[in-house]
């Protein structure tokens, strides 16, 4: 008799068939729990579930959906269940990259929708790849992971996994084999020490809770960063605050901007008075300061033997920024930052299951150590030690996802990929305002036209 043995707050039952599965479970099975139906949750669904004879698989998503961060909430706050609002997505967001490199290899967005997606595009993106690969049927909804530790059940590595049904409020706990964790990490925000900020009068908040323009009507806002979210946010507070000011150490925007829009130098410090001043000796009167200063890991389910640690946002042991070196049954999609993610997913949910079924294997610990560290050697003398950016792989990522692709013994990301990702970060520094307004086509398997340029990319 083969079933898992649950743990529950209020009773101990016996299961024979623990997950809901279509097929047989037998000595071979190898039983994995997936942390999240976001968007890597999801591709690692669907590769397990491509393999039935070899892993039985189950999704715990906290909330009642699939999409991860791309799921579009006007709260702000605590959710329906009373934890923290996961989504970051904001009304009139639309993708910094266009469809075309952001899709999964084997299964493409519509022809129908703009290169340049909303959320709600990409969130129906997902929904529609959870039903095509019947991924949907893995995921226990509105289920909270509570605590994930590691034990030795017959001198074989298992993982106790225990997880709270957010409407009953019952705990159970069960046993793996493997543990993917794929919860994101654009949900805890980060907030650097400013000086002062105590003591500013008016609103300070991170744009994790930014949901639209019309909230800062006749504003003054400063908002703190210039990656992704700051411009974007920016711009689409053009016509409803009465000034912004785009505060960051990044070099200066030459390229047209909102007339409303002044950048400034980092802030300084900020007075209880209103004022803020900047790094550049200049000051302004704020009504409204938004944090785009990006986001924090969190794992606040891993207990202290899992050996993961997070410090200054570097995550340590991660062979590949992937695998728990110390339990390499473990593995975490979707850290590398700057990167196309949708495909990486995909290498790196392939490599997993490469490792977990025997048919990749894994250096030794202390080779895994060793490249662990030249790797974030080579980030800190590039970073000018800059801990922080550990997983930052940028330019990086191309020869990273080759790796991966070697290593899982499946097929490289295709150049195209590659090349459009490239032209496109080359041209919207120069056209913050309309380069989203591009489209590309394509006219082979291998090369992609700008629409408006007549420009062709080739893989």
């Amino acid at each position: 008799m083969i079933g898992h043995l649950f743990k529950s707050t209020s009773r101990i039952a016996f299961s024979l068939v623990p997950y809901r599965l279509p097929c047989l479970i037998h000595e071979r099975m190898i039983h994995v729990a997936v942390i999240g139906a976001g968007a890597g949750g999801l591709c690692a669904g669907r590769y397990l579930s491509g393999q039935p004879d070899v892993f039985s698989t189950v999704i715990y998503e906290q909330t009642s959906g699939v999409g991860g961060t791309w799921v579009y909430n006007e709260k702000t706050g605590v959710d329906d269940n009373g934890l923290p609002v996961h989504s970051s997505m904001y009304r009139n967001l639309r993708t910094n990259l266009p469809k075309q490199v952001m899709t999964f290899p084997d299964f493409q967005f519509p022809d129908d929708v703009s290169s340049y997606l909303t959320h709600s595009q990409v969130q129906q993106y997902l929904e529609d790849y959870a039903d095509h690969f019947s991924v949907r049927d893995l995921i226990q909804f509105n289920t909270q992971v509570v605590r994930v530790t590691p034990l030795v059940e017959n001198t074989k590595e298992k993982w106790e996994v225990t997880v709270k049904d957010l409407k009953t409020k019952d705990e159970t706990t069960s046993i793996f084999d493997a543990v993917v964790v794929c919860n994101g990490h654009y949900f805890e925000p980060k907030i650097p020490p400013i000086p002062g900020i105590e003591k500013f009068p008016g609103l300070v908040m991170h744009s994790h809770e930014y949901r639209y323009p019309e909230a800062f009507e006749g504003k003054k806002v400063v908002l703190l960063g210039a990656a992704a979210s700051g411009v974007d946010i920016s711009i689409d507070l053009q016509n409803s605050a009465q000034a912004v000011y785009l505060s960051h150490h990044g070099k200066q925007f030459t390229c047209k901007l909102p007339d409303n829009l002044e950048q400034h130098q980092d802030i300084k410090e900020v007075f209880a008075n209103g004022k803020v001043l900047f790094q550049d000796g200049q000051t302004r009167q704020a009504d409204c300061i938004v944090f785009c200063t990006g986001y924090n890991f969190s794992f606040p389910f891993l207990t202290d033997d899992c050996n993961i640690t997070v410090k200054d946002n570097r995550i340590t042991h991660l062979y590949k920024h992937l695998f728990n070196i110390n339990h390499p049954s473990m593995s975490f999609i979707g850290l590398g930052i700057r990167i196309c993610p949708f495909p990486q997913f995909s290498l790196q949910a392939q490599l997993v299951l490469s490792v977990l079924s025997g048919k990749a294997s894994l250096p030794s610990k202390e080779e895994m150590l060793s490249e662990e560290e030249k790797d974030f050697e080579a980030k800190m003398l590039e970073w000018k030690n800059k801990t922080h950016y550990a997983h930052f792989l940028g330019s990086q990522q191309w020869d990273y996802n080759n790796e991966l692709a070697e290593l899982a013994k499946c097929d490289r990301m295709h150049p195209i990929v590659q090349n459009l990702y490239e032209y496109t970060w080359s041209f919207r520094v120069n056209d913050l305002l309309g380069y989203k307004d591009k489209e590309f086509k394509a006219t082979s398997n291998s090369t992609w036209v700008d629409v408006d340029q007549s420009d062709s990319i080739t893989g």
